[in-house]
């Protein structure tokens, strides 16, 4: 059996005891999602590139911390989502999302009529919430994982997840598409 027929599981356990085409195949398989979240939490493709490459160079150490209780790609998204954070804090500033955010949350169009899929709207939107909305605004619509995903990743309870969305809809003035 190939490497890119082995489950993600097959591959992890095989990374940790040292096989390097194992770990090499789990980045392939994963880079897109590994750089696109980046994207996604910092608004720019620069800085996607610094957290990418960032992460790949942190997995090759913390592979073997992975334990196996929560699937790999909510552990993956967990230690690129912490590395964001980690560079919003240092930056203090949050440049938006992409146009498919607008998409996914079904964000309606703002009072004066502007286009539904204005980017800048949503980048201002999105931007003007209190960092732990953002994060699972940006967690559940743009990375599409489920409240439990998103949960774990943040630390926090599923309940606590719904009702942020909850809050997050009503500060934005949309709907239940989140």
């Amino acid at each position: 059996m190939s490497d890119a027929d082995r489950s993600d599981a097959e591959l992890v356990a095989a990374a940790i005891a040292g096989d390097a085409a194992a770990f090499e195949q789990l980045l392939r398989r994963h880079y897109d999602r590994i750089h696109g979240l980046a994207w996604q939490l910092t608004g720019t493709r620069a800085d996607a590139d610094d957290i990418a490459q960032d992460v790949c160079c942190t997995l090759v150490e913390r592979i073997g911390s992975f334990r196996g209780d929560a699937k790999f790609t909510t552990w993956l998204c967990r230690i690129v989502f912490n590395a964001c954070r980690d560079q919003r804090r240092r930056r203090r500033s949050f440049l938006g999302l992409t146009e498919r955010l607008a998409v996914l949350a079904g964000l309606s169009p703002p009072p004066d009529g502007r286009d539904l899929h204005d980017t800048m709207w949503v980048r201002s939107a999105v931007a003007k919430l209190k960092p732990a909305y953002r994060d699972v605004v940006i967690l559940v619509a743009g990375q599409q994982l489920s409240h439990g995903e998103a949960a774990e990743i943040l630390g926090v309870a599923e309940a606590t997840i719904a009702w942020r969305l909850h809050q997050a809809r009503r500060m934005l003035g949309v709907g239940e598409g989140v």
